[in-house]
């Protein structure tokens, strides 16, 4: 089953700050969503069920890239920093 990827506007500002390099990382990893969003780690969110997050390493930065699963849809959600520590998370959900 292939799923139908969608962003919101959070995400696509912070993809846009990204290097070309980074960008690149970020579409391979969007690919392997589209083909299995369930491959990666579930993460506990107070709003929705199926929310997961990819460990990226992007210029030498820990980032996390955030989507929920509301099939047949995937939306990207975000890039958390990881030195914040998730503390973010609930507040782009929210924005969701």
């Amino acid at each position: 089953m292939s799923y139908n990827v969608k962003s919101l506007g959070i995400f696509e500002r912070q993809v846009d700050r990204e290097s070309q390099k980074s960008r690149r990382i970020i579409s391979d990893k969007i690919r392997l969503i589209r083909e299995n969003p369930y491959r990666f780690k579930r993460i506990h969110s107070k709003k929705f069920g199926k929310t997961f997050r990819i460990r990226l390493n992007l210029d030498k930065r820990e980032v996390r890239m955030i989507y929920v699963i509301l099939e047949p849809n995937v939306i990207l959600v975000c890039l958390l920093e990881r030195k914040n520590d998730y503390k973010d998370l609930e507040k782009y959900l929210n924005k969701f």
